[in-house]
């Protein structure tokens, strides 16, 4: 089979995808990308190609989606297909952008302990955000990228690519939490729309971290499209 490579999101390392393994399907070959290194959507993007296998899959989850795109742009001919989760081909809110900056200029005493409760439970659909695991799963993954990573992640600004997504000729599928407070459906349908033949794919009983929220669902959904894309 293709690899997978997935690719997380904002403070989120290879522990995103914990609770999804058990359920992918046991012969799929699993690459996992990290965003410690670069400084900008076109760094990271340089910096996990030069990883990847000579052909593969990729799965960006939010900001992974702005740098699984550029990759897409970087190698078309080495991506079989890709899937966009939680993600959007929107510029940064320049609100939400100047907030991220500010915290990354805050030059706070002691150790970094991850991100906060208010930004993870906002990430959280409102069933989940009470669920103490889940909020200590993601700010564990922030302590332990640190400091120097929140800075410079939180420095990153994501510009729009929504008139470039056309140029996108691979298989797509777009997934979208229902709960999402951080992007909206009308963000996952403007992608779905501008990649020709696109699938969009709506998940239940889930915010933004749809990887933490619904991972069974999420990988036999994964399952099912590649198994559909291997037989196409």
């Amino acid at each position: 089979m293709t690899p997978l490579v997935l690719i997380p999101g904002y403070m989120l390392d290879d522990g995103l995808w914990d609770a999804m393994l058990p359920h992918l399907p046991s012969e799929l070959p699993l690459h996992f990308a990290s965003l410690s290194e670069g400084d900008s959507i076109a760094a990271m993007a340089q910096a996990v190609l030069a990883r990847c296998p000579e052909k593969f899959t990729l799965l960006g989850f939010s900001m992974g989606g702005y740098v699984a795109r550029e990759i897409v742009r970087l190698a078309p001919q080495r991506v079989q297909a890709l899937a966009l989760v939680a993600t959007s081909s929107r510029a940064d809110n320049p609100v939400i952008a100047e907030q991220r900056a500010k915290a990354a200029r805050a030059n706070p005493i002691g150790a970094y302990r991850g991100l906060g409760r208010a930004a993870i439970q906002q990430s959280l659909s409102p069933d989940n955000a009470a669920n103490e695991a889940l909020v200590a799963q993601v700010r564990l993954m922030g302590e332990r990228l640190g400091r120097d990573v929140f800075i410079r992640q939180s420095l990153i600004v994501r510009q729009a690519d929504t008139a470039q997504l056309g140029r996108i000729t691979c298989p797509v599928l777009v997934v979208h939490g229902a709960d999402d407070q951080l992007r909206s459906l009308d963000e996952a349908q403007e992608l779905a729309q501008g990649i020709p033949g696109a699938q969009l794919q709506m998940l239940p009983h889930c915010g933004h971290l749809i990887p933490l929220e619904q991972p069974q669902a999420l990988a036999q959904l994964l399952a099912n499209w590649l198994a559909a894309h291997a037989a196409a």
